[in-house]
């Protein structure tokens, strides 16, 4: 028998409404479907932030109330602001309200923050910092983000057909430790009266064993191949690093192969023999690079999901693209990252194998179908 899914949304006080130009509950406040009668329900903190946040998420929270309602799961979503249109509304990047909503939630789906209006602003009020302070405040510490060149969009690429064909690998990023976080840093002023900007590539044991340790797990159920990369002929951080990850291996997973790559060497190989790769265990720098890098693997950084995990609590996931200012406003930014960051959320946030898989079966047959957004248009496709 047919049912409806009806999707609710918290009405947010006026402070807290969108400041977009797209109506986000216009499109999915409800959202009606044939259904089995909802037997789960969660809650869903909604955070678009800035430019194609704004046009990428609705498609996403579409997309999770339609495969939902096909799994008997409801949701409540909250839409909150973060970033540079917090910073408008509020005078800070992350309102208290935001956190708040974030941390009672079972995940969160956020778009992207940053604009050029707020570049020039002090570190503590850039919408960057909004980020970072989110994931410190939930404790999420493991950055999975997903590099798969689809058989639909092998001619993408911006490798040789034959070099992206079949890559499928993880890249497991580090993200609360490392030269983005450690201490001490800041500015200072030198003996010459030159002005120094510092900052502290620091790694404890405790930091490198928490993230090793997923890695090897995932590892483990994917092809037993996990290639830890670091930069340990020169930094400290990536010697004990490194030495770590050795001793793991030896003790608690005998059934892994374990190599290990520096910086610069992973870089090369990621785009001359991607398919060597399964999972990428690194730090929270060298995971940033390496995975805008391998987005040009399957051909476009507007295919790339991720998800950010801690050990209990929600999650955070996100297409790992920017606001993307050139592109803001014409509608024509691929939604891809953004609809399979809502299969991670599913996947990992709310251990909804059935509705994760439905999404991809989804984006699979849309790309049978011939169509494409303009960063993966090739010949023969509707765009």
């Amino acid at each position: 028998m047919a049912g409806f899914v009806h999707v609710s949304s918290t009405q947010i006080p006026v402070a807290f409404m969108s400041a977009t130009k797209r109506s986000f509950r216009r499109r999915a406040s409800v959202i009606r479907c044939a259904a089995i009668t909802p037997k789960k329900r969660y809650t869903i903190a909604v955070l678009p932030g800035d430019g194609v946040g704004n046009e990428v998420i609705p498609v996403a929270v579409d997309v999770l109330c339609l495969a939902g309602s096909l799994e008997g799961i409801d949701y409540s979503f909250k839409e909150l602001p973060i970033g540079g249109v917090a910073l408008d509304l509020v005078g800070v990047p992350l309102p208290e309200e935001t956190l708040t909503r974030a941390k009672q939630s079972d995940a969160v789906l956020l778009g992207a923050v940053g604009w050029p209006k707020w570049d020039n602003n002090p570190k503590h009020l850039k919408p960057i910092t909004a980020l970072l302070q989110l994931r410190a405040a939930l404790k999420v510490f493991a950055n999975l983000r997903p590099i798969t060149v689809l058989p639909q969009l092998v001619d993408s690429t911006y490798l040789r057909k034959d070099t992206a064909e079949g890559v499928d690998l993880l890249i497991i990023r580090e993200l609360t430790g490392g030269i983005y976080n450690a201490h001490p840093r800041g500015f200072t002023t030198n003996e010459q009266g030159d002005e120094v900007g510092f900052c502290t590539e620091s790694y404890s044991a405790s930091e490198v064993d928490h993230i090793a340790r997923v890695a090897f797990d995932i590892a483990k159920q994917r092809r037993g191949k996990l290639c830890s990369v670091d930069k340990a002929t020169i930094l400290e951080g990536s010697m004990l690093w490194r030495k770590r990850v050795t001793a793991m291996a030896a003790s608690e997973y005998p059934e892994v192969e374990v190599s290990h790559l520096l910086i610069d060497t992973a870089a090369m190989d990621l785009v001359r023999h991607p398919r060597q790769f399964d999972t990428i265990l690194t730090g929270v720098m060298f995971g940033d690079i390496l995975s805008d890098l391998a987005a040009m693997i399957p051909g476009s950084v507007g295919l790339l999901p991720s998800a950010a995990l801690g050990d209990s609590g929600p999650g955070i996931f996100e297409p790992v693209h920017g606001s993307a200012p050139k592109h803001y406003g014409k509608d024509t930014v691929n939604p891809m990252a953004a609809v399979l960051s809502a299969a991670m959320l599913l996947r990992y946030g709310l251990k909804e194998e059935n509705a994760a898989k439905r999404i991809e079966e989804a984006v699979s047959d849309v790309l049978d179908r011939g169509f494409r957004t303009r960063d993966i248009h090739t010949c023969g496709t509707v765009s």
